[in-house]
């Protein structure tokens, strides 16, 4: 019988076959021999996070993963995101979350991620703190291009739309409020003008200057979405009686752990970003075994790379997965549960989430392997668990654990 688990969700993992590769997806087409033993080790199947058609964000889809549904504990990205971040929200606080982009002088979108600008502290430094009308504006560096912002004063309301248009040469929106009331409608006047003040502020940085002399974008704006307002989720310790903890990068999966009350842990080179050192977060997994029931290691890069469209970097980082998975297949104690997916497939052809169903395998000494010889999104829909739900993939970890409740009489 197994007695604790291993959750390793590999971000935007799964996508679509790619004529160069030979019709293969870059999980299919690249070298996997790791990941393969332990799929033939497995039962494997294929996961829809949130229903068949529907695309997944990375928020929504962890939750769903966790067995938090999205209808109840889901109160935008914001709250997640600045959560990750060690950021603390109060009563009445809206929290966003936002990426540093290029804008014309129009406010037409060149770059959503400003060239993909990895170092944006000194962006952050420049507008943290400003203040409008009695409302703070903190803002926290994340990963890469992100950052975290919260709003704090009287009277606000996270019933507004995104600033963020998500799509290149559209222009930035004007924030309006999604309901009648007076805080949703002072929230987004309030957020417009701070939308406004951040753009002269970084328009005159000297990182910026310099950035256009070496040809590279400025990140001259700060597109914000997600609004939310915390709301009050039982522990995952509560929902299942593990301890469990997270070992990630990014700051909204940091984040997401946090919301369901896991321990966060930090991994010295673990940065979310394709140079993430993913062996030494995967030699942490081994040594927090000691410590905790449960543990959620998240690995980030190869979606960044399905939203560049760059097929062959997605599939080389797919190899550094398996690479450092030896650690896992060889590592794991024989009473440990291993269960192996993704979040969302994410196509390098559209360069974005997509709805299609992900690979998933569950490996331990009590599970009935199937025959399925290879992790990959073909070779996974032939297995024994078929298809299901991300917020079915819990319950089946409790079964597994032998702690199912039994139904009827």
């Amino acid at each position: 019988m197994v007695k604790r688990v291993v959750l390793l969700v590999c971000d935007g993992l799964a996508d679509r076959p790619i004529k160069e590769f030979g019709y293969k997806s870059p999980l299919e087409a690249a070298r996997t021999p790791h990941l393969d033993r332990l799929a033939k080790e497995s039962v494997c199947g294929m996961v829809h996070t949130l229903g068949r058609g529907r695309v997944p964000g990375s928020d929504v889809a962890h939750l769903e993963i966790f067995g938090y549904p999205i209808e109840k504990y889901y109160a935008g990205r914001g709250p997640i995101e600045v959560c990750g971040l060690g950021m603390k929200l109060q009563g009445g606080d809206v929290a966003l979350r936002g990426n540093f982009a290029t804008v014309d002088k129009d406010w037409n979108i060149v770059d959503r991620r400003a060239g993909r600008i990895n170092h944006v502290a000194p962006l952050c430094a420049a507008i943290d703190g400003i203040e409008i009308d009695g409302v703070k504006f903190l803002v926290h560096p994340g990963t890469g291009h992100r950052a975290g912002v919260i709003m704090r004063g009287e009277g606000l309301s996270d019933k507004i739309i995104d600033a963020d248009p998500h799509g290149p040469g559209e222009p930035v929106r004007t924030v309006t409020a999604t309901d009648a009331s007076p805080e949703a409608r002072r929230t987004a006047e309030v957020l417009n003008r701070f939308l406004r003040k951040s753009y002269e502020a970084l328009g005159g940085l000297d990182l910026n200057r310099q950035r256009a002399k070496e040809g590279k974008l400025p990140a001259n704006i700060l597109l914000v979405r997600g609004a939310g307002q915390h709301i009050h989720a039982p522990s995952f310790s509560e929902r299942y009686g593990l301890k469990a903890c997270a070992i990630a990068g990014g700051g909204l999966y940091k984040g997401v752990g946090s919301f369901v009350g896991m321990d966060v842990v930090e991994v010295p080179g673990a940065t979310g970003l394709p140079d993430t050192d993913i062996a030494a977060k995967f030699r942490a997994v081994l040594a927090k075994l000691a410590e905790y029931d449960f543990v959620f290691v998240h690995v980030k890069a190869a979606d960044s790379l399905g939203e560049d469209g760059n097929a062959p970097g997605k599939k080389d980082f797919v190899e550094k997965i398996d690479a450092a998975a030896k650690i896992l297949a060889e590592g794991l104690p024989e009473d440990v549960l291993l269960v192996a997916t993704a979040d969302h497939t994410t196509p390098c052809e559209m360069k974005a989430h997509a709805a299609d169903p992900v690979p998933i395998m569950f490996r331990g000494n009590n599970v009935r392997v199937d025959g399925v010889a290879a992790f990959g999104e073909r070779a996974c829909a032939q297995g024994g668990l078929g298809f299901m739900l991300g917020r079915e993939i819990m319950p089946q970890v409790v079964n597994f654990l032998g702690k199912g409740h039994l139904e009827g009489a």
